[in-house]
């Protein structure tokens, strides 16, 4: 194996790069804006990432690169991706012809499980469900070291599934981009937080702001926060008695509510088919780093 391992985080306003050496020590990294809608562009900012990170180090890599989509297994062009210019492309072998080399790719989710299993906040556990809630909600599964991808590669993407025991609280469903009412994503996204607060309560604010107003007493902001925490609990125990992991990782910006990990276990406990709640629900330790580390460790 490669002593150096290059990770490629394709985003759709970033594209971040890492090179990490023996143990996983983080030796480089370096970002550049996406070019928006231009796919040969994209194609170019890669290769130049990559070539300067070998150049830089004197080393060649592997190199594996994360995508928030996912490569069709019938066809192999890209699918469900928030960049469209993806969508359709033959992404891996275009990349392969650029770098010469063969290139693993895999859903930016996958990789943040993927690193987060391979030695952050679920080293050690024989499965772990990597949550994003972002912009978006999205999520990777790891099993024994190594992605659950699927027989449609969409293993982990929770977040289109109907959110869990609606109550009187969550309705009218709201609409999904993909089409339907009432999925996860719509409840559990960064947006969403902050739709629910503003139809409650009549302000805008970031969540963040909702989480600061709720630690200095306000209560409709707290009121707004439970409401998540109930949902975010019944979605994850349907998880959980799916998959039951030792380890659920959160990522994304509302992983930095600290108050998510002191609450949600009593939240998602009821909703578990068990006598006891084992399941461990941990901030990631690697931060908004370990998106682009998974796509380095796709070479493990």
């Amino acid at each position: 194996m490669n002593n150096l391992r290059i990770g490629v985080d394709l985003g759709g306003t970033k594209i971040e790069v890492i090179a990490l050496g023996p143990g996983g020590r983080a030796r480089m990294r370096r970002r550049v804006a996406t070019p928006q809608g231009d796919y040969a562009a994209t194609l170019s900012a890669v290769a130049g990432l990559v070539a300067a990170v070998e150049n830089e180090l004197g080393e060649r890599g592997t190199v594996g690169v994360g995508i928030p989509g996912a490569e069709s297994l019938a066809s192999g062009r890209i699918k469900n991706a928030n960049s469209t210019c993806l969508i359709g492309q033959t992404l891996c072998g275009d990349l392969e012809t650029l770098l010469r080399r063969e290139v693993r790719l895999a859903n930016d989710a996958n990789c943040f499980a993927l690193s987060e299993a391979s030695d952050g906040a679920g080293r050690g556990a024989e499965i772990v469900f990597g949550v994003i809630l972002g912009t978006g909600v999205g999520g990777g599964i790891v099993v024994r070291g190594h992605i659950l991808t699927g027989v449609n590669a969409i293993a982990g993407e929770w977040g289109h599934n109907p959110l869990p025991l609606p109550t009187a609280d969550d309705l009218p469903l709201p609409a999904c981009y993909c089409g339907r009412n009432g999925c996860i994503e719509t409840y559990l996204s960064g947006p969403a937080l902050m739709r629910d607060h503003a139809v409650r309560h009549g302000q805008t604010l970031s969540p963040a702001e909702i989480d600061e107003r709720a630690k200095a007493g306000d209560v409709d902001c707290e009121a707004t926060l439970q409401r998540y925490e109930a949902r975010l609990g019944r979605a994850l125990a349907g998880v959980i008695n799916l998959l039951d992991p030792q380890v659920i990782v959160l990522g994304g910006g509302l992983s930095n509510l600290q108050r998510l990990y002191r609450n949600l276990p009593a939240c998602c406990g009821p909703h578990v088919f068990s006598d006891h709640f084992y399941t461990k629900i941990r901030p990631p330790a690697h931060g908004d780093s370990s998106g682009v580390r998974g796509a380095a460790w796709l070479w493990d």
